[in-house]
């Protein structure tokens, strides 16, 4: 277990939070995000803190004012947003992400969000159950855009001894103890397995996504060399490539075309090259595949 100066200094290493850069923190009050708004006030160049309060759960005005505390504490310039689910608004958890990532957006600076190496393998165990494809297993990003996760190498046992060390409170989220989420079937069921099995599988999940993410950019540096900046490909030219490579291709130039992803469209190549010298294919997501005189180009399927 890692001490917290031996934290603070592997977070630094990251270079996400840089001393000339100011980053709002997203502040759930929990002991990833409580331990993330501590380091950026260490690291950064200017650190401030965005809670939403959902009003889903009876603590949520508790945490609220937890997070308003913990800030006057670090000195840190909070932000509050307060947001209720409409009746539609589907999956619960991806509903609360985006509200929150929408309210930081709108900020203009940089965002960092508090996952940990614990939450990286549960993301990559999950999404291996889920979905198909070599993107399940690539985890989440460090940096995505304005959008930073520095704590993907620290994991959720040392921002709880972060936090102790630090003199830092927490607050628990009762929900993250229900198995009405998959996502908490992962971390009380399956990673305790996975540990039984081997001490160090989360680590070792952790670092395979890792390993993957660099080897993900060699493989998009094929498909762009073979597409060579064109939003097309004769199909003869596809079918004669290994079928790997013709597979991401396919997918990118699907996800070119909509311009969102299209994970269906990787496992619909054998479709796609028995199209012929002229056709046209739905492959789900959003996506059409069409070929006319030999040339496959891709476009938004129309709406009905």
């Amino acid at each position: 277990m890692r001490s917290a100066d031996e934290v603070l200094a592997a977070v630094r290493a990251t270079g996400l939070l840089g001393a000339d850069a100011p980053v709002l923190v997203l502040l759930s009050g929990g002991r990833d995000s409580t331990c993330l708004v501590d380091l950026a006030v260490r690291l950064s160049g200017g650190a401030s803190a965005l809670h939403v309060n959902y009003g889903l759960r009876p603590d949520s005005d508790a945490d609220e004012a937890h997070c308003r505390a913990l800030c006057a504490q670090l000195d840190v310039p909070l932000a509050v947003g307060r947001a209720r689910r409409p009746d539609d608004a589907g999956n619960l958890q991806a509903w609360a992400r985006d509200v929150r990532y929408a309210a930081a957006a709108r900020r203009g600076i940089t965002v960092a969000a508090g996952h940990t190496a614990s939450d990286q393998a549960e993301t990559v165990l999950y999404r291996l159950a889920a979905s198909p494809g070599r993107r399940a297993l690539l985890g989440m990003a460090a940096r995505d855009g304005r959008l930073v996760r520095p704590l993907l190498g620290v994991t959720r046992d040392e921002t709880a001894a972060y936090c102790r060390e630090r003199g830092l409170a927490w607050r628990e989220d009762a929900t993250n103890a229900s198995d009405a989420f998959a996502r908490n079937r992962v971390r009380h069921e399956l990673l305790p397995a996975l540990r039984a099995i081997h001490p160090a599988a989360e680590e070792n999940v952790r670092r395979t996504a890792e390993l993957l993410r660099d080897e993900a950019a060699v493989l998009d540096e094929v498909v762009a060399g073979v597409l060579d900046g064109r939003d097309e490909i004769e199909l003869d030219r596809l079918a004669a490539l290994p079928p790997a490579l013709a597979r991401l291709i396919v997918r990118r130039l699907a996800e070119d075309a909509t311009g969102g992803a299209v994970p269906r469209a990787a496992r619909r190549t054998e479709d796609v090259l028995a199209l012929g010298s002229d056709g046209a294919l739905d492959l789900g997501d959003g996506a059409r595949a069409r070929v006319r005189a030999g040339i496959l180009r891709f476009e938004p399927t129309p709406a009905r």
